[in-house]
Order: structure tokens, then sequence, then C-alpha cells
């Protein structure tokens, strides 16, 4: 539900920077010379018809190229193309704005489908250590979890600083640390309080855990 509104949101950001896409295009078309100065372009309509969206959001985008004098809307005549120099003008500004935009809008996505990914590495978890649970005498690899307290004598220690095969018996695959689960973490992982180890183990394990990290 907070992944599709995130999306909903996105959608709703990029939906109102139509308009100035469109203004930048109509700008690259006179700054490349397609649309040359004193040229009257195509009604509301038209123009509408031919980017696909409403007379309302071209209406916004020959506005915000007035702003700059790149055209001069004449009110029920139509709009001049004004200067190929102020289109270009335009186009340094919102072209380097179009792409941050791009970018910002791809860095959202990857985050959202991270944190998708993430939350759903965790409910795998549980439900692995649910089964665990369920089918204890039957697993001859149990797995343990264990919290690092906020006081332990671990923080800031690496699995490799504590020996902690050597010491525990018990091999770490995976921490999770607010709320994000990494697996396979290396030997050089330093531990931080609120950490949530997940381990391979016997029974005689846990004891030996609770020794080595309280």
């Amino acid at each position: 539900m907070e992944l599709q509104a995130n999306r909903a949101r996105d959608r709703k950001r990029e939906a109102g920077a139509v308009y100035e896409r469109i203004a930048l295009d109509i700008a690259k078309r006179i700054e490349r010379g397609e649309l040359s100065e004193g040229v009257r372009l195509s009604g509301r309509t038209l123009m509408s018809g031919e980017y696909g969206v409403s007379p309302e959001t071209i209406r916004r985008s020959f506005a915000l190229l007035e702003e700059m004098d790149v055209v001069h809307v004449m009110h029920n005549s139509g709009v001049l193309v004004n200067s190929r120099e102020k289109a270009k003008t335009f186009v340094d500004k919102y072209g380097k704005n179009d792409a941050s935009k791009s970018l910002l809008h791809r860095m959202r996505e990857i985050l959202d489908e991270h944190e998708a990914l993430n939350k759903e590495l965790y409910s795998i978890a549980k439900q692995l250590f649910s089964l665990n649970t369920r089918f204890h005498e039957a697993n001859p690899f149990p797995i343990h979890e264990y919290m690092v307290g906020e006081e332990s004598k671990a923080i800031g220690k690496s699995l490799s600083d504590l020996d902690f095969w050597h010491h525990s018996g018990a091999t770490v695959i995976a921490i999770r640390r607010e709320g994000v689960i990494t697996l396979s973490p290396g030997p050089e992982v330093l531990l931080q309080a609120y950490d949530t180890l997940m381990m391979v183990g016997g029974e005689e394990t846990l004891p030996k855990v609770r020794m080595l990290l309280d």
C-alpha cells in the first residue's frame, strides 16, 4: 500500500511537470530553427492534439515560455515565436532541471523497489523462522535469532574480532539492521546495538552466543 501511494504521488508530480517538458520541447524546436521567429504557432486545440494533452496544459506551456520572452501570446489570436536566442536561454535553464528531475525520479523508483525487496526478504525470513519453530525437531540445522543489546560488549566489533564461530559454533547467515536484511555478512562487518543476528547452529550455540555478546 505504501509503495502504491508513493508511486501515485510520483505520477501526480510527473503530471504536474508535463507542461514544463512541452515548453522545453517547443523551445528546442525554436532553437533548432524548426519554428522560426515571427511564425505563428498553432492554436491551443491543435497543439494539444499534437502533444496529446489538454488545451489548459498547452496554455501553461506557452505562459512559461512567455515569461522568458521566447514567445508572445496574443489573446484569441494565437502565439508568435519571439526570440530564438531567448529559446536557447530557456533550454539551457530548463534542460538541466529536466535532467535532474529524471534522475531524481529514477532514484525514487530504485529506493521504492529496494524498500519493497527488503520487506519481501524480511517476510520470507519470518516465514522461515516460523517453519523452523514448527519443525524444530526434524531440522538438523536450526536457525536462531539474537539481538545485540545497547550495552553489549560486542558493539563496534566484527565477527572476526570476536572469533564468533570458534567461540559459539554458530554461523551468521544474515544481519537485520533497522529493517534491512544483509545476507551472508562478511566477517569484518561491525556490530551495532539492536542488530539482529540470524544464525545456523545447534541448541548449544545460543547460550554461547549470549555469553559472547552480552
